[in-house]
């Protein structure tokens, strides 16, 4: 299907309310393959007017989704009547909601992370230049690993000055 601009749309609604044209032949002229996207159109328009067709991405929520489904079934409305009502996308949003509730549970409604998960070297960091309360046992944790990264850095520090100590006189003796 072919992506359709906002004004062959609005062209495509006035149209079918003149009374020029059937919503089939506006589906061919505009080669969508059936006349269910030219109704859901005029059906958008007429509640939401040019609202309808702003773009915008949506996150739908958990308690959104639940409440859209509630309330299409306490009303007894189809998908496009439920879509046209809350200007979702498409009906077919709300078939994929059902259908993933059905099939799974309810669980499978809730908003999933996208994209790649972060590497466990940054989550690190972010632990170690993390402020924690004084007095907790998180920053008593903390200072103690300081501490002893200190105090093996002293030992490291001492060795070495005594091996350099030992060199030294080693030298002076020959």
């Amino acid at each position: 299907m072919a992506r359709v601009t906002l004004e062959q749309k609005l062209d495509a609604i006035f149209r079918y309310e003149n009374g020029r044209e059937s919503l089939n032949s506006i589906a061919k002229s505009l080669n969508l393959t059936n006349n269910e996207t030219v109704n859901f159109w005029i059906k958008k328009y007429h509640f939401h007017g040019l609202e309808a067709f702003k773009k915008g991405y949506t996150r739908y929520t958990f308690e959104d989704k639940l409440n859209i489904l509630k309330y299409m079934n306490e009303n007894g409305l189809s998908s496009l009547e439920t879509a046209v009502q809350f200007n979702l996308p498409s009906p077919g949003t709300i078939r994929k909601w059902r259908i993933s509730l059905r099939n799974n549970s309810v669980d499978s409604l809730i908003l999933k992370k996208k994209g790649r998960p972060k590497l466990k070297k940054d989550n690190q960091k972010e632990t170690k230049n993390q402020v924690f309360e004084e007095g907790s046992l998180e920053a008593l944790q903390a200072e103690n690993e300081r501490l002893r990264m200190e105090n093996a850095y002293l030992k490291k520090l001492n060795a070495l000055v005594q091996e350099k100590e030992t060199l030294r006189r080693k030298t002076k003796r020959k």
